[in-house]
């Protein structure tokens, strides 16, 4: 791993599905260790996006790099080996319902590791800790509230000490405390395990929350249009379809009032 280089480009990026172009001749740069967001209005093809960077959807032109590595066009086993790099929160948890919390996080230690029943229980135990859902092994899905879900569904997701997180609308369905709760958790979890992380979301509080980098896709035009640290885009922006989006529900002259807050990025 070259600690010098870019964690992830998007390189001239193109996604489709047939003759429907969803975005096309998207770049952008990720840098190691830094919480990236991938944000735009509905229909986008934000989820699309992050699908096609980690290995679900392939692309209709371009690529994805890792380390400087092309993923689409490498052979099936290298591709392989870099998707057991990243860890995936998707927008449901997608946990098995019929699994405890412990059996689901447990999942990808047993189908990628030799470890032995007993160490892979620590790790779990250790991982379920991580997220604040210690002495919740034994539960059910169906026993615990959405916002526990999304922290179990992340625990699974870092199970195997990922380089690389993904989260999908990871606020979508919790509340405005609880998806407070599980921002400051990507921040700790970024800080704890040095992790690149990349967030598709349309939340305001989650974008300045954590962000200190962005793309910003375009539904009418189909590509990206603004790439940048949202809070700075928020003021310097000139695109009304930039200021409109980070702008929502703003009382007239709030902006400027809050224009010395929050910077993370100088």
């Amino acid at each position: 791993m070259n600690g010098n280089a870019p964690a992830i480009i998007a390189d001239k990026l193109t996604m489709a599905f047939g003759d429907n172009v969803v975005q096309r001749n998207v770049n952008f740069t990720i840098k190691r260790n830094e919480v990236f967001v991938i944000m735009g209005g509905s229909g986008c093809g934000k989820s699309t996006l992050l699908r096609s960077m980690i290995g679900l959807v392939r692309p209709a032109g371009g690529d994805i790099l890792y380390d400087g590595h092309p993923f689409w066009t490498a052979n099936d086993e290298d591709r392989s080996a870099m998707q057991r790099r990243l860890g995936v929160l998707f927008q449901s948890g997608a946990l098995w319902s019929s699994l405890t919390l412990a059996e689901n996080v447990s999942l990808p230690l047993g189908q990628y590791t030799k470890l032995s029943a007993s160490e892979i229980g620590e790790i779990v135990a250790l991982k379920l800790s991580l997220v604040g859902l210690r002495g919740f092994e034994d539960f059910y899905p169906s026993e615990i509230s959405g916002g526990m879900k999304k922290r179990a569904g992340l625990a699974r997701a870092i199970a195997l000490d990922p380089d690389i997180l993904f989260f999908d609308e990871p606020s979508a369905g919790l509340d405005p405390i609880s998806s407070k709760h599980l921002d400051d958790l990507i921040l700790e979890l970024r800080d704890a395990l040095g992790a690149t992380i990349i967030v598709v979301t349309h939340e305001l509080p989650s974008i300045f929350a954590i962000a200190d980098n962005s793309v910003f896709l375009d539904a009418e035009t189909h590509t990206a249009i603004a790439h940048g640290n949202p809070r700075r885009l928020l003021h310097e922006s000139e695109n009304p379809k930039i200021r409109e989006f980070l702008r929502r529900g703003e009382p007239v002259g709030a902006h400027s009032e809050a224009s010395g807050n929050g910077e993370r990025d100088e």
